[in-house]
């Protein structure tokens, strides 16, 4: 894959560059950079609401599924309802 400078994809991502945006998501999946992420998810970028979920649901975080789906990602709602029914072990 063809690595690009995170400041040109900032740049195309804030003109509304979607690709751009997921891409900026993907390099701060790799960084571990959930503050990003979470930047990212606030601007609309769907694709980094996939992947703090999927780190939310791997952490059980209940809290940061209910604030990733305040945000605006829906299947975060989804994976917290399907938690909160899940029977206790």
């Amino acid at each position: 894959m063809t690595s690009f400078d995170r400041e040109t994809l900032r740049a195309l991502a804030d003109e509304g560059n979607e690709r751009a945006q997921d891409r900026l998501a993907d390099l701060a999946d790799e960084r571990d950079d959930v503050e990003e992420l979470s930047e990212l998810l606030d601007e609309g970028c769907l694709h980094a609401g996939e992947l703090l979920t999927r780190r939310a649901a791997a952490a059980r975080d209940l809290r940061e599924l209910q604030r990733i789906a305040d945000a605006g990602y829906d299947e975060a709602g989804e994976v917290l309802d399907r938690l909160l029914t899940v029977e206790p072990d």
